[in-house]
């Protein structure tokens, strides 16, 4: 028969076990906290405070909170980011821009299903905004290269590309005046759209509000120290432009003509999300895309600059969480009061969102399609 162990002999192998579990276990506890310690030290990013003021939510008086029941898609697949929408009512087309590059051109029909997607023009480059010009030329607003214009031949011209200086890295928004001066934001001067994040997470005012006038070719910074600024809107009595400011939850106006020109105010603050693009619809209502709501993830990130700091290294070295929801589009009256708020908690990063008909249209950065929503079937209600 074999012999057994001594009992104190096994308890000190037991012992031992557990000591060397143990101190595993602390060592990969430890570790990763070590060097999350380590790149919150060594990294220079450094996030200022935001100057945004506490207030209670916004009230909407009509609200659509299953914004996706109803929703129809179209060109699933065909439109990688399709950023905004500029309507063509006369050939009833939509153009937009993608994240290939490419000026695509969307046929509306009744039926989605049916609705033809072509390749247009290829501008390189990421465009963003578009508007169709006075002569039914399409404006764009690059993010990678700047102003741009394409003629109906598809040719593009590069309009301007800097201010004061300073090359646009992020051009993003724009509207044309009746008198054909282009007005257009430029995100960020610091950092390109790569680093959206990046800016945002910073907390500091990269961002402008400008004008070019084609017929003298000159570029004007009309305001400075604009926290991500976004889209725009000629008022469409001509006074003023509106535009967002994305990290702010806010959209303000510019005056352009009479005795407030070339002043500041806000036209709508404490959004119930983060805006993007703004598009008046003819009928006496602009539409705010928004991104996403306000969730506590982004509450405790705008409150503190240590929690921005920490999310701007785990952005740059892991990936940022998905923590995005009830993105959607809020109607607003000529006077930036609230109507209507359209949402999904399922729904997130829809960057515009334009009216045309009984349809409301909507463009993501990231979404492979275009959605839409029939108005009158499913509209917003009083709660």
């Amino acid at each position: 028969m074999a012999e057994s162990k001594p009992r104190s002999a096994t308890a000190a192998s037991t012992t031992r076990s557990s000591s060397s579990l143990l101190h595993g276990l602390l060592l990969l506890v430890v570790t990763p906290v070590a060097i999350a310690v380590l790149l919150y030290r060594l990294d220079d990013f450094d996030p200022a405070p935001l100057p945004i003021q506490r207030l209670p939510s916004m009230v909407v008086p009509k609200l659509n909170g299953r914004m996706l029941q109803g929703s129809e898609i179209l060109g699933h697949g065909l439109l990688p980011g399709p950023e905004d929408l500029a309507y063509d009512a006369e050939s009833g087309v939509i153009y937009t821009g993608c994240a290939d590059g490419w000026i695509k051109r969307v046929k509306v029909t009744e039926s989605a299903a049916d609705a033809t997607v072509e390749n247009w023009v290829h501008v390189g480059g990421r465009p963003l905004g578009l508007v169709l010009g006075l002569d039914n030329q399409l404006l764009v607003a690059d993010a990678e290269k700047g102003l741009l214009k394409v003629t109906k031949e598809g040719v593009v011209d590069l309009l301007t590309d800097e201010a004061e200086g300073l090359k646009f890295r992020i051009t993003d928004g724009l509207d044309v005046a009746n008198d054909g001066i282009i007005y257009f934001t430029d995100a960020s001067y610091k950092y390109s759209l790569a680093e959206h994040t990046r800016d945002i997470l910073e907390g500091r005012p990269h961002g402008r509000l400008m004008s070019f006038d084609p017929s003298i070719n000159q570029t004007e910074v009309l305001v400075r120290d604009l926290y991500f600024a976004n889209g725009v809107a000629v008022a469409p009595d001509q006074s003023f432009v509106v535009f967002c400011e994305t990290v702010m939850r806010r959209c303000r106006r510019y005056y352009i003509q009479g005795q407030r020109k070339g002043t500041v105010e806000n036209f709508i603050d404490n959004l119930p999300g983060l805006p993007d693009n703004i598009r008046y619809d003819g009928e006496g209502h602009y539409w705010i895309a928004l991104v996403t709501a306000v969730t506590p993830y982004w509450d405790v990130a705008s409150r503190y600059p240590f929690v921005r700091k920490g999310l701007g290294i785990l952005d740059k070295y892991v990936g940022r969480p998905h923590v995005e929801r009830d993105g959607g589009v809020l109607a607003v009256d000529l006077e930036g009061k609230p109507v209507a708020h359209y949402y999904d908690p399922a729904l997130s990063m829809l960057t515009t969102g334009i009216k045309i008909g009984k349809h409301l249209y909507c463009g993501s950065v990231l979404k492979p399609y275009i959605m839409r929503l029939n108005l009158a079937q499913y509209p917003a209600l009083t709660p």
